[in-house]
């Protein structure tokens, strides 16, 4: 549709998760108009993401150092996991500032249509946590806090099956129901059916 680079551009952006082809176009004419030093920011914060970030030789969480943050934090419990799916699952876990232990980051839900597999999540890298592999503390809990879809009910479920095998390990998974501020009426079936089922005592 447009010349050279600035197609090539579109191209490039409409390849982007959640960006469209109105979207790509917007956002390459919005770079275009651009000062030089925005757009030369922009480009050097990219390859600083190629270059420097790595996953976290524990946890496979996105990090700068061999290992990251939360690992290196010998404040957290480490006998406590967190199991989620992606990178972005671990700060959303963060933001409530409810749980002081480490995570392990699967890099995706299994999903048979697409292709994805156990082999191609961290889940050998999991067991082998679990097992006591190198200096870490024995973990006694993990907990798995998967996106409440079809992809993370089936990854959870599978998990669930292999983790029932190690002696005195608890396997806990994150209650789901109604969100704050919701209203009953607008509740669907599925939602309101596991408030009922996750009810707890007063």
């Amino acid at each position: 549709m447009f010349e050279g680079p600035v197609q090539d551009l579109i191209d490039e952006l409409g390849r982007l998760p959640g960006i469209g082809p109105k979207s790509a176009q917007r956002i390459a004419f919005h770079l275009l108009a651009t000062e030089e030093a925005d757009v030369t920011r922009l480009q050097e914060a990219l390859q600083k993401v190629k270059i420097g970030v790595v996953f976290c030789e524990v946890c496979g969480n996105v990090s700068e150092q061999p290992r990251c943050r939360i690992c290196s934090d010998a404040r957290r419990d480490a006998t406590l996991v967190c199991v989620v799916e992606e990178p972005k699952d671990v700060v959303a876990v963060e933001r409530t500032r409810e749980f002081r232990g480490r995570y392990h980051v699967l890099g995706g839900a299994l999903d048979p249509l697409s292709g994805v597999g156990p082999d191609q999540l961290r889940v050998r890298e999991l067991l082998q946590r679990i097992g006591g592999a190198g200096d870490e503390p024995e973990i006694a809990e993990v907990i798995l806090a998967m996106d409440p879809n079809t992809e993370g009910e089936a990854t959870a479920t599978y998990l669930v099956r292999l983790l029932r095998d190690f002696p005195g390990l608890t396997v806990t998974k994150l209650a789901s129901g109604l969100p704050m501020g919701g209203d009953l009426e607008f509740a669907d079936e599925l939602t309101l059916g596991r408030a009922l089922a996750g009810r707890r005592a007063l």
